[in-house]
């Protein structure tokens, strides 16, 4: 059903100097930030907007995409519009070129190496493409902050081409999630990342994202967790929709520097509770998104990138 996530080296360098912090946690914590597991979203989580988008945009297939875009699903469009770059005669240094100017705040990238010095393992989990993320990663020195990337496989071939695939082979066989789109459910991946961190002992999560999938990944957190949703994005509708289907601790977030500041006290809080037991008593959630609607008939009406307009059930038995 699935492809392989795609794990990085196997030798996390968590004070190199590609990711020395520049925001301090405390080292004293030592193997307590070691049980804490930190997944990320990575397109208007991460990057400052849509790593698809941007592509599409700055590389002139606005027009191509729009005109495909009933036609496929979105992960097999994007494959679509790799191959008409290259029909253009675009290289795959042109695309890495163009990705590379894609905004990622500086506050994201101090966040990320203060959680990588302070012992965190930090992984990523999104419905981009392998490509894209590392080649963007790379250029800001965060590659080796990440001990694992779950995404999409991207591959070049033969003639230089970059072939993106699915992670869940959709047309073998459904993932049934009515959330998440066909070619990857966030919540099935989460329960992979899950498994293997509990059989080395208790781990923590903490999970940040914005778009509705990652509604899907949070519900896979417990009490002793912190999710961390963009406010007024689509995960925090789905959140405000149905906060009872979340069991984790909810903190907001509206920008980078905003994110910086709730995830490194999310990280000290829980390397100093140890177990978690001060964590799960609190849920951040406005009382005026408490109101019962049901998930299924929630339609989130925020900021949305072009993979969040296809339907949730799209292809979805």
């Amino acid at each position: 059903m699935d492809n392989a996530h795609f794990p990085l080296a196997n030798s996390r360098t968590s004070m190199s100097s590609a990711c020395s912090p520049h925001l301090s946690l405390p080292h004293r914590l030592g193997e307590r930030m070691a049980e804490i597991v930190l997944v990320f979203d990575f397109d208007k989580t991460i990057l400052d907007c849509d790593s698809d988008d941007w592509v599409v945009d700055k590389l002139g297939l606005s027009e191509a995409f729009d005109r495909l875009r009933p036609t496929l699903p979105y992960n097999s469009l994007m494959d679509r519009m790799m191959m008409e770059l290259h029909s253009r005669g675009k290289t795959m240094e042109e695309i890495a070129d163009c990705l590379k100017e894609a905004p990622l705040h500086p506050k994201i990238v101090s966040a990320i190496k203060s959680a990588n010095a302070s012992g965190c393992d930090l992984r990523i989990l999104s419905d981009s493409n392998v490509f894209f993320i590392e080649t963007i990663l790379r250029h800001h020195g965060l590659m080796e902050c990440f001990s694992q990337i779950n995404t999409n496989p991207g591959s070049v071939d033969a003639e230089g081409r970059l072939n993106i695939s699915p992670y869940h082979d959709f047309s073998r066989l459904l993932h049934g999630c009515k959330i998440c789109p066909p070619n990857m459910c966030k919540g099935i991946v989460m329960d992979k990342i899950r498994s293997p961190a509990f059989a080395k002992g208790k781990r923590r999560f903490v999970y940040v994202g914005d778009g509705a999938a990652d509604f899907c990944a949070g519900m896979k957190l417990e009490e002793e967790d912190v999710l961390l949703p963009r406010k007024d994005f689509p995960v925090w509708d789905l959140i405000c929709r149905s906060p009872t289907l979340i069991k984790a601790r909810v903190l907001e977030w509206t920008d980078a520097a905003e994110l910086e500041t709730v995830l490194l006290s999310s990280v000290d809080t829980l390397g100093h509770t140890g177990n978690g037991s001060n964590v799960k008593a609190a849920r951040v959630v406005p009382a005026a998104c408490k109101f019962q609607t049901s998930l299924l008939d929630a339609a989130p009406e925020s900021p949305a990138a072009r993979r969040d307009l296809e339907p949730c059930c799209s292809s979805v038995g």
